[in-house]
């Protein structure tokens, strides 16, 4: 059984959920991590606020919204030991976390108010991508490759696929970095500059924190081959990541810390695809609806969450209905099993 393991103030651990996913030949219990990242309330730069967060994410239906210069950017990031630390993660407004082959985790930064230098390693893409991506007009997708089956759905899906490159100014390998954990993007290659936020239509909405909820010291999620906890810092007012037991930190030595934290509860099944090993590649149903948990401001909020289509972003309600608003910052969404 897996679960997702949280603790109190007084930092007393208590097992909150179990989820099942079934993975090749046989039901994997599957629990979740979600490891989250955000630049510190210390940082400036482009696309930040005075205080150091990115501006609020606008809406979709936000007709006094600016219209957004261009797509987001979406890369896949390789997220094993020897990948980290890695690089550009902080810089990314939503994170998102997907359970992969060998019960191990993959990453995807979605980029619209600023754009890092270097984002990597970058890893292949998955066909539950195509899905989630489908909330962004036109999104750049940028990958190291994907499975030869797998190429005609992202050649037909509604996106800008970036395929690795090495041809390309775009695409680098590190030296320092064995392969495969060692190449690297370029993103300003391929947009120039950031889109801005009006591109991020992912449905959620940002402001004052709702009432209630409980308060949250820690959260731990578990895949069956990799841990994320997140572990609240009132100096910083962020969630402090961890990964398989060690801090989770940026290229430069700093913590990964969102300000939004969203354990989301969904069906996972197995796709048509494997791997060279013969493992299954879990599919993520990012549309429909189902249960989810909000870390914010040192508290955990029950919601519910729901996406219509594949073109629809995914709203968080509260028990009672209302919207369930976020932090303003960066948002780590971690699929679980379990909807």
């Amino acid at each position: 059984m897996a679960g997702v393991r949280s603790g109190s103030s007084s930092g007393r651990r208590v097992s909150r959920r179990g989820c099942r996913v079934a993975l090749l030949t046989a039901a994997v219990a599957v629990s979740l991590a979600a490891a989250g990242c955000t630049a510190g309330p210390d940082a400036t730069g482009p696309g930040t606020e005075g205080d150091g967060r990115p501006p609020e994410p606008a809406q979709r239906s936000h007709s006094a919204a600016p219209a957004a210069s261009g797509p987001v950017l979406a890369v896949k990031v390789d997220n094993v030991r020897d990948a980290r630390p890695q690089t550009g993660l902080e810089d990314a407004d939503v994170v998102y976390a997907e359970p992969v082959e060998a019960g191990l985790s993959r990453l995807m930064g979605v980029y619209a108010t600023k754009l890092p230098e270097s984002v990597g390693p970058v890893r292949s893409a998955r066909e539950s991508d195509l899905e989630l991506l489908g909330q962004f007009d036109r999104p750049v997708l940028a990958f190291s490759g994907a499975q030869s089956k797998l190429l005609p759905l992202v050649d037909k899906a509604p996106l800008r696929a970036e395929p690795a490159d090495e041809d390309s100014g775009a695409w680098v390998r590190e030296p320092d970095r064995r392969a495969p954990h060692n190449l690297y993007l370029h993103p300003g290659e391929l947009l120039g500059k950031p889109s801005g936020a009006a591109a991020l239509t992912t449905g959620f909405t940002y402001g004052k924190a709702p009432a209630g909820g409980r308060e949250e010291s820690s959260l731990t999620v578990r895949y069956p081959s990799a841990r994320f906890t997140f572990t609240w810092s009132g100096s910083r007012d962020r969630w402090l990541v961890s990964m398989d037991g060690s801090p989770a930190r940026t290229a430069d030595g700093g913590r990964l810390a969102p300000a939004t934290v969203v354990v989301q509860h969904v069906k996972v099944r197995e796709s048509q695809f494997r791997d060279f090993r013969g493992s299954n590649s879990p599919y993520v149903e990012s549309v429909g609806s189902g249960r989810a948990e909000v870390l914010r401001d040192g508290r955990a909020y029950e919601a519910t969450w729901k996406r219509g289509a594949a073109e629809s972003g995914t709203t968080f309600t509260s028990d009672g209905g209302e919207p369930l608003n976020f932090a303003r910052g960066q948002v780590w969404v971690v699929f679980a099993g379990g909807s």
